[in-house]
């Protein structure tokens, strides 16, 4: 049975090119989102199982990875939700749902997948990665619950690496500070598929050598 990968909020841009990187390594990969009817292609091109759920629901992380069909070695959470407006404008119960999507499911998903990987045998028992935002390092103005969301993002996988990584476990949380576009000739785009072998590139660093946080940035900063 190979080694397994998971990828929660997966959609057509930077998950699915990491999908399709890990399909070529050769783990079976499980795709989770809240609507899996986009994900059809995807799920046949990388033989992937598809999962709807809500990534904010506990009982719905724990099924998910109780029914894995393999040993995990991959974790990946992709959701995040936004609530823009002024601070005193802003709806108290949509600021809570964001806060859930980014925040908490992020936390359900860590300790599951910890869960499992703790299991595992080697010394590198498997990676757990955060994608972030530019939002969990500065907090843009009329965007408050995404950079709540984002900075309790950064500090979980913060916590989560000083706890885990002597156990064998790699987190890490990765900072895509700027938009994601499909094309390398847009020196103001990151391109998914390039995000992708960064990605990679965390899962295969040799254990001396581990990064807990990367910030991944275009040539030309619109911002």
């Amino acid at each position: 049975m190979p080694d397994h990968a998971v990828i929660i909020g997966t959609g057509p841009g930077l998950s699915a090119s990491l999908a399709r990187a890990l399909a070529r390594r050769g783990l079976g990969l499980t795709l989770a989102a809240r609507s899996t009817d986009d994900l059809e292609d995807l799920a046949r091109e990388t033989a992937a199982r598809t999962v709807a759920m809500d990534a904010s629901d506990p009982a719905a992380m724990a099924a998910l990875f109780a029914d894995l069909p393999g040993p995990l070695r991959v974790a990946v959470y992709n959701p995040s939700a936004r609530s823009k407006g002024p601070i005193d404008a802003l709806d108290p119960e949509a600021v809570r749902r964001a806060l859930e999507v980014t925040a908490f499911g992020a936390f359900l998903m860590g300790a599951e997948a910890t869960r499992l990987m703790r299991g595992n045998d080697g010394r590198h028992r498997g990676t757990i990665l955060f994608t972030g935002a530019s939002a969990g390092v500065k907090g843009f103005p009329r965007s408050a619950p995404f950079a709540m969301g984002k900075f309790a993002q950064r500090g979980l996988a913060q916590s989560m690496a000083r706890e885990l990584h002597p156990e064998g476990i790699h987190v890490a949380w990765i900072n895509i500070d700027g938009a994601i576009g499909a094309r390398d000739d847009r020196p103001d785009r990151l391109n998914p598929d390039a995000i992708a072998t960064a990605y990679m590139q965390l899962i295969d660093q040799p254990i001396s050598t581990w990064t807990n946080e990367l910030t991944l940035r275009p040539m030309a900063e619109p911002f």
